[in-house]
């Protein structure tokens, strides 16, 4: 009797995730996708899009960035939210349908801060100090030239922004939500307190990587205190940005460390280490050998999320059988693939990433989705 057993790939054994059983550790990433309507309400198309992959068998969804409050937070027109009525009943279609493909997905909380180019609410912009942002407006979201001075944000402003993240949160939850990620990654507002040569700032704000992290500690507490037993509460991070790839933390593992230790102490439930439009293999890689992802695990003791050419199942195999992380997030791998974790389970061949399937003018027909898998 043949007795040879073929290997399961270690991304398709489960995982608990906070409380969530999920069946594989590939997680769908965040991607923009602008496609809601002006108002910022989610849309059939959108229920479509996000369904497909729970029904191709991702463990996770995670959504694309959205907007907490109807003050600052919007980046992008046609963003969805998560500060109206309207907009938690729209949400609540794709969570339904997402729920009877038998998967769990999270609401990705973003504020896009200084580098905000689309809300029509207001053409002010805000951050941490006023200082113009690195490089141009991104053109793929309608954007072009210089990225206006922002405001500095007061302390009272900044109390009000932490409040409108944990009622997004409470909304999510109203939604059908299992949880939210908060966005402190890519250059966006929490990104930038974190960044030094953003955050100018002199006071409790400021200076040490202890008062630059605080603002998303802050954020992570109140909504773990404001949502249910059972609601997942995670946090992404980076070092690069949508406007700067070549960002690291300066303070390289002494501060990846003081920034882990300064969430896991909020009581969330997983870190995301992001490596926006890099490869995993470039971005989370510190002097010595050690990996930012592989630190974060040591510190926390949570589950670590890592992100960057997990499409890849050489590589994805490395990360997890290594300990560099527990859970593998998936961008254009998954637009490319929206049963991917089937196809690898049946040894077919993926499907290469096609630039045509971020051209706006691509349809959902024959694109997977509208925009180019950034949040």
């Amino acid at each position: 009797m043949d007795l040879t057993t073929t290997r399961v790939h270690p991304a398709l054994e489960p995982i608990d995730l906070g409380g969530l059983a999920l069946a594989n550790r590939f997680a769908v990433a965040p991607m923009s996708r602008v496609s809601a309507t002006p108002d910022g309400v989610p849309t059939a198309e959108m229920a479509d899009y996000y369904a497909e992959f729970a029904a191709g068998g991702f463990g996770l969804i995670i959504t694309e960035g959205v907007y907490p409050d109807s003050s600052y937070s919007q980046g992008y027109l046609n963003q969805p939210g998560l500060a109206t009525a309207a907009q938690v009943e729209g949400w609540r279609q794709v969570t339904d349908r997402v729920h009877a493909a038998g998967r769990p997905i999270l609401a990705q909380l973003m504020h896009a801060g200084a580098i905000s180019q689309g809300n029509p609410r207001t053409t002010e912009r805000v951050g941490p100090s006023a200082v113009q942002p690195l490089n141009e407006m991104l053109t793929e979201y309608g954007g072009s030239g210089p990225w206006p001075v922002p405001s500095e944000l007061t302390v009272a402003a900044i109390d009000e922004i932490v409040d409108g993240f944990a009622v997004a949160a409470v909304r999510a939850s109203e939604a059908g939500f299992d949880g939210v990620e908060i966005h402190g990654a890519n250059g966006y507002l929490l990104d930038q307190f974190l960044t030094v040569y953003t955050n100018q700032r002199t006071d409790s704000y400021g200076g040490p990587v202890a008062n630059r992290i605080r603002l998303t500690a802050e954020v992570a507490r109140a909504i773990v205190d404001a949502t249910p037993s059972g609601f997942v509460v995670g946090v992404r991070l980076s070092q690069t940005k949508v406007n700067d790839l070549e960002y690291r933390w300066p303070g390289g593992a002494y501060e990846a460390e003081a920034i882990y230790e300064a969430l896991a102490g909020t009581g969330i439930g997983y870190l995301h280490i992001a490596s926006e439009g890099r490869n995993w293999l470039e971005t989370a890689r510190l002097h010595g050998g050690q990996t930012l992802t592989g630190l974060a695990r040591r510190v926390t003791g949570l589950p670590v999320i890592a992100n960057g050419g997990m499409h890849d199942p050489a590589q994805a195999d490395q990360v997890l059988t290594d300990g560099h992380a527990d859970l593998l997030s998936l961008a254009r791998g998954a637009l490319a693939n929206p049963d991917l974790p089937r196809r690898l389970a049946e040894d077919r061949e993926l499907e290469r990433f096609d630039r045509r399937l971020i051209e706006p003018a691509a349809t959902l027909a024959n694109a997977r989705q509208w925009q180019t898998g950034r949040s």
